[in-house]
């Protein structure tokens, strides 16, 4: 019996493993710990949508995860991501769109696009009464998983990512979800036009919360601010008042929006505020604060907090900067490379905050 031998059996067949593709990624390894990493990028799969972030702006969290993190960032895996640090972080940005995976139909390849960040369960009490910003298991991404702004790629869910109409551009992008924290802080509150405001702390969110009051018919604004740069920079925006009871004939503020998370400036936002007024806090505190509990209550004053952003503030925002009628882009006060990012950005921004309001990185450069 002969053997028959197939051609094909002779050939010597060789198979070649492409690797992954790298690119790097700004991560969160430990307090003062952040790093331009190289990581293999991430692939698009169903559901999911694969963006080229263009400019991401350094949030106060980033700066509290940089000096004592992790804060938001997980120790232990995400219950809705599993991710863990080090973790990719950033996330004020938007980008182009580079590709959609099967059954995405909300942005198309080629379009530019702003992310919502914020990651909820759906499935918590708070998620379920429509409170989706308070979820029980919060999120962000930047933060907690799916990747973040400071990487040269990011896939994520398909809801998180949303079409920006031509005329805002993608610099002014990365204000949007700030500004949406502003929004929602002023729609949370008591506030009606013909009030008289205080805002505490003229940082970004301070200033966001300036230009919302603005637009929504605030009777006085008035805005206290330690650093000189930055009390320049609100009055771009709104004429500031120095003495908020002499301003309102004795009466006090209607409503006070705390955007500085201090106590001595809590303190005095409290004898500011007239009686059965409102404090809003949308600051994170560092160091929990004495409160004194009887002023606020011979007072009748109330106090509450803001949480983050539900969708529709996020809308407004996206629709308000198209209109013209928010024009935040003098928030921006530096733009800086990826490789910029620990000296010129996170440090610039600890240690000259009085020259600086929002620094954005360009992840394209």
């Amino acid at each position: 019996m002969s053997n028959i031998t197939s051609p094909t059996t002779e050939k010597t067949l060789h198979t070649t493993l492409k690797s992954p593709p790298f690119m790097e990624s700004v991560r969160f390894h430990g307090p003062s710990d952040i790093r331009v990493d190289q990581v293999e990028e991430p692939t698009c799969g169903r559901g999911q949508v694969k963006m080229k972030p263009a400019y991401v702006g350094i949030c106060g969290s980033d700066l509290h995860e940089y000096t004592s993190g992790p804060v938001l960032i997980p120790q232990e895996p995400h219950h809705i991501t599993g991710s863990t640090y080090p973790a990719p972080m950033g996330h004020e940005f938007g980008g182009i769109i580079e590709e959609v995976g099967e059954g995405v139909t909300n942005v198309l390849p080629g379009q530019r696009a702003v992310v919502r960040p914020t990651i909820y369960d759906d499935t918590c009490i708070a998620c379920k009464q429509g409170l989706r910003h308070c979820c029980e298991n919060i999120g962000f991404i930047g933060l907690s998983g799916y990747g973040g702004g400071m990487s040269r790629k990011i896939v994520a869910p398909a809801s998180h990512f949303y079409p920006i109409p031509d005329n805002v551009s993608l610099e002014t992008a990365a204000l949007i979800e700030p500004l949406a924290v502003a929004w929602h802080a002023v729609d949370a509150s008591p506030f009606k036009a013909g009030d008289s405001v205080l805002v505490v702390g003229g940082g970004p969110i301070g200033i966001g919360v300036v230009q919302v009051l603005k637009l929504q018919g605030a009777k006085n604004i008035f805005v206290a601010e330690l650093m000189e740069s930055r009390k320049k920079l609100c009055l771009e925006f709104v004429d500031v008042g120095q003495h908020v009871r002499g301003m309102t004939g004795g009466a006090g503020a209607d409503v006070i929006f705390d955007a500085a998370g201090v106590e001595r400036a809590l303190l005095g936002a409290i004898h500011a505020c007239r009686a059965q007024g409102t404090i809003v806090n949308i600051a994170v505190w560092e160091k929990k604060p004495s409160l004194p509990v009887n002023q606020l209550m011979y007072n009748e004053l109330r106090y509450m907090g803001a949480a983050l952003y539900d969708e529709t503030s996020f809308l407004n925002v996206i629709e308000a900067i198209s209109s013209g009628e928010l024009t935040p882009e003098k928030m921006i006060t530096a733009v800086i490379s990826l490789d910029q990012v620990v000296d010129g950005g996170f440090k610039a921004l600890l240690e000259h905050r009085d020259k600086h309001c929002k620094i954005l990185v360009d992840v394209q450069a």
